[in-house]
């Protein structure tokens, strides 16, 4: 099982600059990686609250001071850029960390970048589906020769550089769309699912179709990853106290703009209860929501979301400490123990 951590580079705190915050958040992929953390996603928004628009030249700059962990986007808006683009800084990326970056590529959840980019927002779908289509002809060969609706096409040409890894590794990151999850399975594509709400048990759904789409070509199921909001401290109280109010502040400022009720505390207690979306609390029970998530899902990767709105860095440093060195060895060990063959019975690949 891959443990690891998603930030979106929030500056949602008027006394954190957005300078400020990317140092802290260099800082933090430097300690995930010395406490052994498998990946760090930086998710790529267009707005003032956050900070990473470029999320491969954040990465390429922790790339320096980091060894082992994965440096994933979460997620490249792939429907308002170039895949040629895409292509060109992760396979950079790739180079700079000696073969550790990743692309998850979705729709995205804000839309700001469509205009900001020239695209409409009437294409939606379609825009991701093609786009999808030559990002994946990108990393399969040197030379490309692809024609579409929404770019220009390309006639035998070779784009540069390639990365270390054959090939550059690319996720689909789904939020709750059946067509999504459906179609990269399809592709023989690995999913990261995105839980913000509600119970995780409601998901599961969306990751068999996942693996009968896969199976349905021929294709062994791809990984599955889970990525939850969350946060570790040595106490429970303590975790509430660092992360609720930053989260119920950024929670609420998005339901006003998509018509959802401010985060109330009961909302939030329930979402933190043993079958509830947020993954939160002390190491013992963060470990065992992530393990009753592995149950349900039979996942190879999870992900949690620390700094949902402005947590202090201090408290988020803390978080990762904990979650790498106490956390992810009693994940790991019990997954494996469940993986182990029993009585000569070779158990279940999750």
């Amino acid at each position: 099982m891959e443990l690891g951590i998603v930030s979106f580079a929030e500056v949602t705190d008027p006394a954190v600059t957005p300078q400020q915050r990317l140092r802290d958040l260099i800082e933090e992929i430097e300690l995930a990686d010395q406490v052994g953390l498998d990946v760090y996603g930086l998710g790529e928004h267009h707005r003032p609250d956050f900070a990473a628009s470029s999320p491969a030249v954040v990465l390429a700059a922790a790339a320096r001071n980091t060894s082992r962990i994965r440096l994933s986007s979460a997620v490249t808006v792939l429907s308002s850029d170039d895949p040629v683009r895409v292509f060109q800084d992760f396979a950079t990326l790739d180079l700079l960390s000696g073969g550790r970056a990743e692309i998850i590529a979705g729709r995205g959840s804000f839309t700001e970048s469509f205009p900001l980019f020239g695209y409409d927002l009437e294409h939606y779908d379609e825009l991701f589906s093609e786009k999808l289509e030559l990002l994946l002809k990108l990393r399969e060969s040197t030379y490309v020769t692809w024609s579409g609706e929404h770019r220009a096409p390309l006639v035998d040409a070779g784009v540069y550089p390639r990365p270390l890894q054959d090939p550059l590794p690319v996720w689909i990151g789904v939020g709750g769309n059946p067509q999504s999850v459906i179609r990269a399975g399809v592709l023989g594509l690995p999913i990261t699912v995105a839980i913000i709400g509600g119970t995780p048990d409601r998901f599961v759904g969306l990751v068999e179709l996942h693996r009968e789409a896969a199976g349905r070509m021929g294709i062994d199921p791809p990984a599955v990853a889970i990525n939850t909001h969350g946060f570790v401290a040595d106490t429970n109280q303590a975790a509430v106290d660092a992360f609720f109010p930053s989260y119920a502040q950024a929670m609420s400022r998005l339901g006003r703009e998509r018509g959802w009720p401010p985060m109330s505390r009961e909302q939030f207690d329930a979402m933190r209860s043993p079958t509830g979306a947020l993954t939160l609390g002390s190491p013992g029970e963060v470990t065992e929501k992530i393990l009753r998530m592995h149950e349900l899902f039979g996942n190879q990767r999870y992900l949690n979301h620390f700094s949902v709105g402005t947590v202090d860095h201090a408290a988020v440093m803390r978080s990762i400490e904990l979650f790498g060195t106490e956390v992810a060895p009693a994940v790991r060990a019990e997954v494996a123990r469940r993986e182990a063959p029993a009585d000569g019975v070779v158990g279940s690949i999750a």
